[in-house]
This record gives C-alpha cells, sequence and structure tokens, in this order.
C-alpha cells in the first residue's frame, strides 16, 4: 500500500471513490467527514444516504468532486483508475492511495487511516479493534494446508466472462481455506490482467473441482448457476456450482472480518447452494 501527500488533519473533507473504504471510514468514525462518495458506495445505508455522489470507480466527476472542495481522497489501485488519481492530485492536497491483495493487509490499511486520521478522537482506537477482530478471524481460520485442497473458479462477470488472478483480493482470501484459484496466473501490480477473461473451452476446466458465481459486480443468480452447471455437463466437467456472497469475499477494510468467518462457513459446508453434476 501507498500514500500519497497524505498526513493528520483536524476538520478533513473526505472523498471516497471506494465502496470498502467508505464502509471502513465509518467504521472509524469518519463518516461525519465525508463530502463525496462514488455511485456505489452503499454500506453502509443510513450513514452515506445523505453524502454526495459524485460518478462511479471508473467515471469519477472530477469537476463536481472539485467543487465539493475535498481536502482528502481515498482511492484504490484495482477499483479506480490511474488518470484519474493523477488529476486528483491536481487540486486535492492529500490523494490515500489504498491497495489492500490479502485478508492480512487489512492491519496494514486500518494502521494508514489511523496514521492519516489519528488526530480526530476514537480512530486510532477503533483501527485497533479492528486489527484485533480481524487477527482472532484469522487465528480461527487457522493453516490453509490443514484443509482439503480445493481448485475453484471464481465468476465476477459474463459477457465476457472474467475471473480473478491469484495475486487479488478474492483469491488470496479464497487461499485461506485452501481453495486456490483456477487458472494458476499473476495479475500484476494493477489493470486488466488482475480480472482475466476466459471462455467455457479452456483446457485447465477439467481440474475445477467448484464455480463461484459472485454476486457482485456482475449479480448471478439461479438462471446462471443452472446454466453454468449445463455447460460444464456438456463439456463432461464434474464441478460443483455455488453462489457466493460478492460482498463479503471481495469488500476488504472493515468487511474484511465478516469475510473471513463467512469464507469458513462456506468452506465447511460446500453444499450450499451447490448444483453437483451427476456421478
Amino acid at each position: 500500500m501507498s500514500e500519497v501527500g497524505t498526513g493528520p488533519a483536524q476538520s478533513p473533507r473526505i472523498a471516497s471513490l471506494v465502496p470498502s473504504a467508505t464502509e471502513l471510514l465509518v467504521a472509524l468514525g469518519l463518516g461525519p467527514h465525508l463530502v463525496a462518495r462514488t455511485g456505489f458506495c452503499i454500506h453502509p445505508r443510513e450513514q452515506v444516504a445523505g453524502i454526495p455522489k459524485v460518478g462511479g470507480t471508473k467515471s469519477v466527476n472530477l469537476a463536481k468532486l472539485r467543487r465539493l472542495a475535498p481536502t482528502h481522497v481515498v482511492v484504490n489501485v484495482d477499483e479506480n483508475e490511474w488518470p484519474a488519481v493523477e488529476a486528483l492530485q491536481e487540486f486535492v492536497p492529500h490523494v490515500v492511495v489504498t491497495h489492500p491483495c490479502s485478508p492480512e493487509d487489512n492491519v496494514a490499511l486500518y494502521r494508514q487511516l489511523a496514521d492519516t486520521f489519528g488526530a480526530l478522537p476514537g480512530v486510532r482506537h477503533r483501527a485497533e479493534a479492528l486489527t484485533q477482530a480481524l487477527q482472532e478471524q484469522l487465528a480461527l481460520t487457522g493453516p490453509a494446508d490443514a484443509r482439503p485442497r480445493r481448485a475453484v473458479l471464481y465468476c465476477v462477470w459474463r459477457e465476457p466472462w472474467m475471473t480473478v488472478a491469484r495475486d487479488t483480493y478474492i483469491s488470496r482470501l479464497l487461499a485461506l481455506v485452501n481453495w486456490q484459484t483456477l487458472p494458476a496466473i499473476e495479475g500484476g501490480p494493477r489493470g486488466a490482467a488482475r480480472y482475466p477473461t476466459f471462455d467455457w473451452s479452456a483446457a485447465w476446466l477439467s481440474e475445477v473441482d467448484e464455480v463461484l458465481l459472485s454476486s457482485e459486480p456482475y449479480r448471478f443468480d439461479a438462471s446462471h448457476r443452472d446454466g453454468v452447471a449445463a455447460l460444464l455437463a456438456a463439456a463432461g466437467h464434474r464441478a460443483g456450482v455455488r453462489m457466493v456472497d460478492g460482498e463479503l469475499l471481495s469488500w476488504w477494510g472493515s468487511r474484511a472480518v465478516d469475510g473471513v468467518r463467512y469464507l469458513r462457513s462456506l468452506a465447511a459446508d460446500r453444499r450450499m447452494n451447490d448444483v453437483s453434476l451427476p456421478p
């Protein structure tokens, strides 16, 4: 994770261009200082409802954001376009760049925001409480190699079909329970390669034990689950198909605590929402 020109401020005006970051800022007690968010920043609903929207994560309305005069803007390497981040640096005093790529990275993220906004009452205490809660969940999960290895395909989009590289937050979260994502590729520090496209004729699909259909960013439903099961059956593959909560498996920040807990529940009950192919 990196920061560009950040520092503590007594009365910051914060814009968050990342849903996970918005939720985390509220959890740290910084909700009253939020002056802008994206349309995808929907949690926690009551606290963010009155905060002005400035477009999407990849389509930021820079003119509107400038008028709101933020002192700090929180961005993310995966979620936001880098040219927009560079444009922000021209008129925002402090651009806070986040890039957690594993559940453990959230500890450094909590510290990063505590260092940035720690002059405000309660921020450091809340960051420490989140750190303790996350570390407890990680400890309860235990070592990955104590669990059976499963090869999974995690789908985030269709038309085109897209999945996750192994150096993304989602993949590394799944690895906590020894679920290894396929294809076995690294996406690099930023860019489209982190979320590669694939088609259902790929040879590596024969190695997949389970397909996970996420509820976001694409909202897969039961019809997609059944369609994927049919595709797999037609190709002679024996993988199961499951629908999963994308917010819990892809949102970092304060959501990471519940995300690790949710992942353990999935690992404990693979039958939930499964469509398994016949023997």
